[in-house]
């Protein structure tokens, strides 16, 4: 288990993490999502020893390792550069933290060779690195060299690398930012599957939302060097505590629109006034997956300009009042041209409601996951 309590880092007068707190539990997969410079790297670096905070405390396995080096805390490491030896084989690049940890620097040394006891630890590697190498399935690169490999195959190795040495956390910096759209794909379901056979808590950094929402149990989703949210993936994507959660959390940006109470809503539906701030301004917002073509749609507008995506099509429709709002259709849509009248119909249950002041979730009767009343029920 890894548990962070109030940690702070600053680099000068920048302060570029503001008392984080969070923890994950032993076997769980962690990610922490965020855009570049928000601090989710240098979060990792804390919990690897490789940085050290200004205040607060990282416990690992319920011990304060705040006295102890990165060596000491028994975590692997994955970079995004890979970080592969070039003089090295694929064996060789595998074996060294095991090298490193159970051979003395005699033994490592060219009169190694000679004794008896780095004989018998080489052979006991060597063992170990085709168990790990048989597991992620490149045995048969063992001795080749990492010129000679592609990403996905550096990637596998240097997995490898980091579970040789059997480490009680895996911390992984994008570790699939360097691989074509397919690859990450193949790569993010063998990580997770790893992380289910293995049972040892993965920490993972990345910027893609939607790595972070298909491989993690929770996600924090970190913002201006805070913990914006942490939740499940669902959690994240159906109740989003705040507007710039909502905002950096989906595929597709979300619609976001100002209402005053008694306003009418899209499709007959408004807001109870005793629910909303006392200036009675909200913003509602709504996904674009959400707002779908329908010849008895609600939400009436003209078709500004599509985006054909293969399966979907991303449209931007602009309604009476000027907003642009995005929507998605099937890939087989063929209902209008550009300037054409568009037709878009939603589920109030998938509408947000946020104070337009400091644009924190409201909980609102009737819309959200609730079930949703008509306006008339209300007066």
């Amino acid at each position: 288990m890894i548990e962070l309590r109030k940690v702070t880092r600053r680099f000068g007068t920048v302060t570029v993490l503001k008392d984080i707190s969070l923890a994950a539990e032993e076997g769980s997969f962690l990610a922490l999502l965020g855009p570049s410079g928000c601090g989710k790297s240098t979060l990792l670096r804390i919990i690897a020893g490789l940085d050290r905070p200004d205040s607060g405390a990282v416990f690992i396995g319920g011990q304060d390792v705040g006295e102890l080096t990165a060596a000491q805390r028994n975590v692997a490491m994955v970079f995004q550069s890979y970080a592969l030896y070039p003089h090295l084989t694929v064996a060789q690049n595998i074996a060294l933290p095991l090298a490193m940890r159970r051979r003395s620097r005699l033994e490592r040394s060219l009169l190694g060779r000679f004794l008896s006891s780095a004989r018998r630890k080489q052979q006991e590697d060597g063992q170990r690195v085709r168990e790990i190498a048989g597991q992620l399935g490149i045995e048969a690169l063992l001795e080749r060299k990492p010129s000679q490999l592609s990403g996905g195959q550096k990637q596998r190795v240097a997995v490898a690398r980091a579970l040789v040495r059997e480490p009680s956390i895996f911390l992984l910096d994008e570790p699939l930012s360097n691989l074509d759209a397919k690859l990450r794909v193949q790569m993010r379901a063998e990580i997770v599957a790893l992380n289910r056979r293995i049972g040892r808590t993965f920490v993972y950094v990345t910027h893609d939302q939607a790595e972070a929402m298909a491989m993690a149990d929770k996600v924090a989703v970190m913002l201006d060097g805070r913990i914006a949210q942490f939740a499940t993936p669902r959690e994240l994507y159906e109740t989003p505590v705040s507007m710039e959660v909502a905002a950096f959390v989906g595929l597709y940006p979300i619609n976001f629109t100002t209402a005053a109470p008694w306003d009418a809503l899209p499709g007959g539906f408004r807001l109870p006034p005793d629910a909303l701030p006392r200036d009675g301004k909200v913003v509602i917002g709504i996904r674009p997956e959400h707002l779908v073509p329908a010849a008895d749609g609600s939400v009436s507008g003209r078709l500004a300009h599509l985006e054909y995506q293969g399966a979907e099509i991303l449209l931007d429709v602009r309604i009476e009042d000027g907003t642009l709002l995005k929507a998605v259709a099937p890939g087989d849509w063929q209902g209008a041209e550009q300037g054409a009248e568009v037709r878009l119909a939603y589920l109030p249950r998938n509408l947000h409601v946020f104070a337009a002041d400091g644009g924190k979730r409201l909980s609102v009767a009737g819309v959200g996951r609730a079930e949703v009343r008509r306006a008339d029920a209300w007066g």
